[in-house]
């Protein structure tokens, strides 16, 4: 049962596979649910993360923040291959700009 303080991320999506939609929870990504409908799809996946999060809750096992309630720094390192870094460095020298000015662009551009 959908918990009415439910505040996580859920996606629903056609998966053609399966010929049906699929809800999914960013916060639980081992679950899915699949309906014939995209509101039975999202119906299902919250009421599956209801009785996980139950589950946990009687095990006094922790229950994952919803990523909608977290605070983030705007920070975070990532690590990559040496002449992807040294092209990087190049192509913010040849803009003017910061490499994590250049980072962030393309992030931005990604998403």
């Amino acid at each position: 049962m959908a918990q009415k303080d439910d505040n996580y991320m859920y996606r629903v999506t056609w998966s053609e596979e399966d010929s049906e939609y699929v809800g999914a929870c960013a916060e639980f990504p081992s679950l899915s649910w699949l309906a014939s409908t995209p509101e039975a799809a999202l119906k299902g996946i919250r009421n599956l993360v209801g009785e996980v999060i139950s589950d946990l809750h009687a095990n006094k096992e922790p229950v994952p923040e919803p990523i909608s309630v977290k605070q983030f720094s705007g920070k975070f390192m990532v690590r990559i291959p040496p002449d992807v870094h040294r092209n990087l460095a190049i192509q913010a020298a040849e803009a003017g700009v910061s490499l994590n000015r250049l980072a962030s662009a393309k992030l931005s551009h990604s998403a």
